[in-house]
């Protein structure tokens, strides 16, 4: 092992044990909200190290052990964007940002506008998603009550599914879009393809010009965790540019998004291996967080797992590798 493994090894080691003051504390948690480019609110849920008391608190359709709008402890941390499915919210993964969070992470969940658990009217404008990315990035790195804590140097992005798709391009990826119709010709059963036929916008959906402000990644992210990305075969040799680390993460059975037109097609095209997980006798839905009884019983398509596959336990270990990944990544020197 040479010099610089060692000299890396060191600073993740020094950062881990400086965010140690941090996290023996609460988490602070406060909804906010910026505009896109419509002039759309930007819904964002934000988890962060905090020094207030917290509390049991009913979040949408969660329970959280948290400081409503609490005093966030002193310090600076790195800051994780995180983007849910389509037809989600901010609290889709709320357990992971409050793992961030207990970690010395600021994590940040964008509602995106038109593409969430309220307002599907704009599910298909996918490309509209890196746009909302930015955006969030911008107000919390400028605007936020509590920008100046954020450290600009540290910014990692989380996605799944839809989220996962954000992700890539925003990172750098530059999906091609002509390969949707195609691709759904021969694999009409895919559940892209299936919400694509209904809507009878196969032409729109497929062959939407990839916006100019989308064909440059976003220098400020420098690690990304991806989690089943959608539509994953339209990066096939698309992602040359996202040299920054990566966790990729597949689940053994997803139905949504099956074997290889998907995570695999983006590990294939990345241009650095990443660090890559399969998850076995996972379901795509498996990545959300585990639901409470009310939710299940309303939505049991989501919050139902394959018989023997136990989502909390699972989440534990999946929480506690996207921290340590990105406590590695984000702690090198000079990113």
């Amino acid at each position: 092992m040479n010099l610089a493994y060692w000299r890396r090894a060191f600073l993740a080691l020094i950062w881990m044990v400086s965010c140690a003051n941090a996290w023996a504390g609460s988490v602070g948690f406060q909804e906010q909200a910026t505009l896109d480019e419509r002039g759309e609110p930007i819904k964002l849920a934000i988890w962060y190290p905090g020094s207030s008391h917290a509390h049991t608190v009913s979040l949408g359709w969660t329970t959280q052990e948290v400081a409503l709008n609490g005093v966030m402890s002193e310090g600076r941390y790195p800051l994780i964007v995180i983007s849910h499915g389509t037809g989600g919210t901010y609290f889709s993964h709320y357990d992971t940002a409050i793992a961030l969070a207990r970690a010395g992470f600021i994590a940040a969940a964008v509602m995106h506008p038109g593409d969430n658990a309220q307002d599907q009217s704009r599910r298909f404008f996918i490309l509209e998603r890196p746009g909302h990315i930015r955006r969030a990035l911008d107000y919390l790195l400028r605007d936020w009550p509590g920008h100046a804590q954020v450290d600009a140097g540290r910014i990692g992005i989380f996605g799944f599914s839809a989220g996962g798709f954000t992700a890539l391009v925003s990172i750098g990826g530059q999906p091609d879009m002509e390969r949707i119709l195609p691709f759904c010709d021969e694999h009409s059963d895919h559940f892209a393809c299936r919400l694509i036929a209904q809507e009878s916008i196969a032409g729109r959906t497929a062959n939407a010009p990839m916006p100019a402000q989308l064909q440059a990644q976003d220098d400020r992210i420098k690690a990304a965790v991806i989690a089943a990305p959608a539509l994953g075969f339209t990066f096939a040799n698309r992602l040359q540019r996202a040299t920054i680390p990566v966790q990729l993460w597949r689940a053994e059975d997803d139905r949504i998004l099956p074997h290889p037109w998907y995570a695999e097609e983006v590990r294939r095209a990345l241009p650095q291996a990443p660090q890559y997980h399969l998850v076995s006798h996972a379901g795509h839905f498996d990545f959300l967080a585990p639901c409470a009884p009310v939710m299940a019983q309303r939505l049991p398509e989501i919050c139902s797992s394959a018989s023997g596959f136990d989502r909390s336990a699972f989440h534990r270990a999946f929480n506690e590798e996207i921290v340590t990944f990105f406590q590695r990544a984000l702690a090198v020197e000079g990113r």
